[in-house]
């Protein structure tokens, strides 16, 4: 009988530590599969960040480092240079990337560092309650925001592949989402480019994928799934933000 579906080869056998209807999984797959697919399994290099996501070193079958929080693009930047032919990527959420680790991830972009990026933006602090995170909707309920995000307060969410594609470093930005069978496989495709990019030689790759938390957000799975594609995506709008190999 032919197998028409299979676990891929980039996952190890270790159980998901993500809450049920959290897409974390699935972005994981798709990662994984690019992996397989562009065969960069033996000289891959994951670089697992601190927040829901902490233990994705425990899930990539290619080798891996935990860094500090925020650090992950520091950490690449130095796995990197020494290991050239390596390909190197983190896997950061909102909390991780946009917050503590602002910095880094827009010096690494400025360097041109030949890394990906796999950025999860779930608009909360999953991992540690549910609180407001830099990219918490306005409006949006979180514990800490119990009244909704006021922006006249804590200001406007930081839109990051907006932020990301003004820096000259940066070779490919893409915003995407996992809410769907049609939005999963865009997802993937822009994953896949990402990688195709680094293995080229092409410089700095980020790519936003717009995920759920329904635990935090209170939804059920389903809704959570709604909610990205009518709330998240409207104020996060999907798209190629910058792509220096296109414009060549």
């Amino acid at each position: 009988m032919a197998v028409v579906f299979q676990k891929t080869k980039g996952l190890t056998d270790t159980p998901f530590t993500y809450c049920p209807g959290c897409t974390h999984g699935i972005i994981h797959r798709l990662v994984a599969e690019c992996l397989e697919e562009l065969d960069l399994l033996d000289r891959s290099v994951a670089i697992a960040s601190v927040g829901c996501s902490v233990m994705s070193y425990e899930f990539f079958n290619c080798d891996a480092i935990q860094a500090a929080h925020g650090r992950a693009p520091a950490v690449a930047t130095g796995v990197k240079r020494v290991h050239p032919d390596k390909i190197v990527f983190t896997y950061q959420g909102d909390g991780d990337l946009a917050s503590i680790g602002t910095g880094e991830i827009v010096q690494a972009a400025h360097r041109g560092d030949n890394i990906t990026v796999i950025f999860v933006n779930n608009a909360i602090y999953g991992m540690t309650g549910g609180q407001m995170a830099p990219t918490t909707l306005p409006g949006q309920i979180t514990t800490t925001s119990p009244y909704g995000r006021d922006v006249t307060q804590q200001g406007e969410p930081i839109r990051m592949a907006e932020l990301m594609a003004t820096i000259p470093g940066a070779a490919y930005i893409e915003r995407v989402m996992t809410a769907d069978p049609v939005s999963v496989r865009k997802a993937k495709r822009a994953i896949k480019k990402a990688f195709e990019i680094q293995k080229n030689g092409g410089g700095f790759s980020m790519v936003e994928v717009l995920s759920s938390c329904n635990i935090g957000w209170g939804l059920s799975p389903v809704d959570s799934l709604k909610y990205i594609k009518e709330n998240m995506a409207a104020y996060y709008p999907l798209g190629v933000y910058k792509d220096k190999g296109a414009s060549q």
